[in-house]
């Protein structure tokens, strides 16, 4: 699979995803946080399941 995701787009995902895990770690909210899994992985892989079915791209190389 391609990249579909920019930098900038890959490392608020990665941001976003550990302050999620850290906020359900440290009590501050519920169960519901450890979905931050998702935008982590997704950040990391550098591909969005989701962008591929709206045929969206962030990321800037040449189709």
């Amino acid at each position: 699979m391609k990249s579909n995701e920019g930098t900038l787009d890959r490392a608020l995902r990665v941001i976003a995803g550990l302050a999620l895990i850290g906020l359900t770690l440290s009590g501050n909210i519920g169960a519901w946080g450890w979905i931050g899994i998702v935008p982590l992985l997704t950040g990391a892989l550098g591909i969005c399941p989701l962008y591929s079915i709206l045929g969206l791209n962030t990321c800037p190389m040449k189709k």
